[in-house]
C-alpha cells in the first residue's frame, strides 16, 4: 500500500511542476510598476518623466536593427493585469524601444504584441509617413513577446435546431398541432 501512496504523491508532484514550468512569463512583466507614467502622460509631458521606470507595451509597427541594438517602434495600448497587451484599436499613442542585441525581424514582426519594462530617456523624433512625431524612448531592461493569440472558432447554428419534427418528445413548440378525425357525437 505504501508503494501505491508513494507513487500517487510522486505522480501529483510531477504534474504541479509541470504546470508551475508552463508559465514563461517574466514576473518583471506580468508585475505592475508602480506611479509608472502611461504612454499618453508621456507624450504630454515627457521632461516631468525623464529616468522614471515604465511597463508599456503595445503592437509592433516597425524594427530596425543597428550595430549593436534595435529600435522597435510600437503602437501603445493599455495592459492587462498579467502584462499582454489589449487588443483594439484603441491607442495610447506610439513609443520607440532600444533594446540591446540583434532581434530578428521574421520574429518580431509587424503586429505582434511586445511587453517591455525599462527607463525613459527622453524622446526621438522622427515620421510617420510625411507627419513628424515625437516618441517617448525607453531604454529596456525586459521584454517579452507575446505568442498570438488563437483565432476564434466560427460558430455553427444548426439550421434544424428548433424543427417541431426533429424535436418532438423534448421541447414543446405551440405552432405544432395535432391532427385529429373529428369524432361523431354519441346519441
Amino acid at each position: 500500500m505504501t508503494i501505491k501512496l508513494r507513487f500517487i504523491a510522486v505522480s501529483g508532484l510531477l504534474i504541479l511542476l509541470q504546470g508551475c514550468a508552463g508559465s514563461s512569463i517574466p514576473k518583471v512583466i506580468s508585475t505592475a510598476i508602480p506611479n509608472s507614467p502611461t504612454v499618453t502622460q508621456a507624450h504630454q509631458d515627457i521632461e516631468r518623466f525623464i529616468n522614471a521606470q515604465v511597463r508599456w507595451g503595445g503592437t509592433i509597427a516597425t524594427i530596425r536593427n543597428m550595430e549593436s541594438e534595435t529600435l522597435v517602434e510600437v503602437v501603445g495600448r493599455k495592459l492587462k493585469t498579467n502584462g499582454r497587451p489589449k487588443s483594439g484599436d484603441q491607442s495610447e499613442g506610439r513609443f520607440q524601444a532600444k533594446i540591446t542585441g540583434f532581434l530578428d525581424p521574421v520574429i518580431f514582426e509587424k503586429g505582434r504584441s511586445l511587453t517591455v519594462v525599462g527607463i525613459l530617456v527622453g524622446e526621438h523624433s522622427a515620421e510617420i509617413g510625411e507627419h513628424p512625431y515625437r516618441y517617448p524612448l525607453i531604454e529596456v531592461t525586459d521584454h517579452h513577446l507575446w505568442e498570438p493569440l488563437p483565432s476564434p472558432k466560427p460558430y455553427y447554428y444548426d439550421p434544424w435546431f428548433n424543427d417541431p419534427w426533429r424535436s418532438y418528445p423534448y421541447h414543446y413548440n405551440p405552432h405544432h398541432r395535432r391532427h385529429y378525425r373529428p369524432t361523431t357525437p354519441r346519441k
